[in-house]
Parts: C-alpha cells; sequence; structure tokens
C-alpha cells in the first residue's frame, strides 16, 4: 500500500501532521508492507528567492489578522508542536521560497535521503536559530548533516533548473488530485485525507485502506513457481531453492 503525502517545508501543519501521521504508522500492524512517498507542493510559489519577510508579517499581509492575532497563533501551533514531541520557535522566525528545499528533496530521493532531508528541514525551519531562507550555507550544511554530498547540493543549489521540473511535476499532480492544501494524504489513490489530523484519524484510513484492498487478479495462467515446500518440476516438489 502507498501513502503519498504532500506537503511544504514552510508549512506549520505539515510538519505537526507528519509527525502525527508517523504515530499512526508506526502502531499499525502492516507498516512493513506501507511505502511512503513525499511530494513537493509550495504554499507561495511565486515568491522570489530573495523575498524573505517575518513570518508574521506574512500572515498580517496574508489573511489580514492584526499582529496581536498572529503572535497568539503562532503560540497555539508551538503548543500543538510541543504535544507531538516537536520544537517550535514561535517567534523571530522568516518566511521565504521553497523552492530550493523541494529541488534538494528531489536531490535527495534518489539517494534514499529524502525523508531525513525533510525531517532536517523541517527542523531548521521551525526549530533553528538561523534561516533557510537567507542562508545558502546553512542549507548545504543542514542537506550534509542529512547525508547528501556537500558538491551535489551546491550543484543544484547553482542551477535553478535543476530538478525544477520534478518539482513542478509533483504539484501539477497535486492540482489534477484537486489538492488546495497542505498536508494532503493520498492512501493508495482510494482515500484523501487533508490536514494535520490526528493520529486516530490516520489509523482508521490505514485500516480501511488496507482492508480494501483489491486482490490481484490473475494477468497469465500460471506457471512454475517456488514456494515453502521448493520449487515444482514436472508436478513434483524439488529442493531447489528451499
Amino acid at each position: 500500500m502507498r501513502v503519498e503525502i504532500w506537503s511544504d517545508i514552510a508549512c506549520p501543519w505539515c510538519y505537526v501532521g507528519k509527525a502525527r501521521f508517523e504515530k499512526a504508522l508506526a502502531a499499525f500492524p502492516h507498516r512493513d508492507g506501507v511505502e511512503v512517498v513525499h511530494r513537493s507542493f509550495e504554499l507561495d510559489p511565486g515568491r522570489a528567492k530573495g523575498d524573505v519577510e517575518p513570518v508574521h508579517a506574512m500572515l498580517t499581509a496574508k489573511y489580514g489578522m492584526s499582529e496581536a492575532q498572529a503572535l497568539a497563533g503562532e503560540d497555539r501551533l508551538g503548543a500543538q508542536a510541543a504535544a507531538e514531541g516537536l520544537d517550535y520557535r514561535s517567534r523571530g522566525r522568516d518566511h521565504g521560497s521553497t523552492f530550493d528545499l523541494h529541488r534538494l528533496l528531489h536531490l535527495a530521493a534518489g539517494h534514499g535521503r529524502r525523508e531525513a532531508l525533510l525531517d532536517a528541514f523541517y527542523r531548521a525551519n521551525f526549530a533553528a536559530e538561523r534561516s533557510v531562507f537567507t542562508d545558502d550555507d546553512h542549507v548545504v550544511e543542514v542537506a550534509v548533516a542529512a547525508g547528501l554530498d556537500e558538491d551535489a547540493v551546491r550543484a543544484v543549489l547553482a542551477d535553478p533548473t535543476a530538478y525544477a521540473e520534478r518539482v513542478r511535476a509533483d504539484e501539477r499532480e497535486a492540482a489534477a488530485l484537486g489538492v488546495t492544501g497542505v498536508p494532503f494524504f493520498v492512501v493508495d489513490r482510494a482515500y484523501g485525507v487533508s490536514g494535520a489530523q490526528s493520529a486516530e484519524v490516520f489509523t482508521d484510513v490505514l485500516t480501511r485502506a488496507w482492508g480494501e484492498r483489491a486482490p490481484l487478479a490473475p494477468a497469465a495462467p500460471g506457471a512454475e513457481v517456488c514456494g515453502p515446500e521448493g520449487c515444482a518440476v514436472d508436478g513434483a516438489g524439488s529442493g531447489a531453492g528451499a
């Protein structure tokens, strides 16, 4: 069974939602049969790389709230994150383009390090003091600590076309599925779960999706196979491979 998760590093609910989903997945009896695929989604795709501002200023401009309301919202998010065992700085963070970070996540995917880098980017953005939006050297340090080669990371950052199409392809697929906000979880292309739901909700969806998986239909007549008793040869069991 495959679970695809569209998310953005700048999205606090993606940070919290990932932790809740992982809590459900860790307790799921069929965990070893679940493949998790992370996909790219930019909350602010039109933002230029150098366009960086404080989070509370972005919130007041985008949602028309007062600064006090924005700061109170950040405090509530911090409490939600803490409840999941996550560090969260509710003051002093900034907001910027995540396009380069998504491109690096696709680089990491090719080396089996995508989830490690995603977790590292979340921690760097929500818990660390140095910015991932204004400090490319910090981004490189984070990526290297997550297991990537420094030269490869710097090469991607220096080439704005590197992995760009893979990011856009994820975003086009999200649009085709009707995804307008993240986190968004697609379970076996049968269930869509929007938002940072509770671990109990994720457990329920995983259980239902696992139980409703269609059995494999034979596409051709059966041929020789190997099983617990060995490999069949002319209708008789053989010890080969047993």
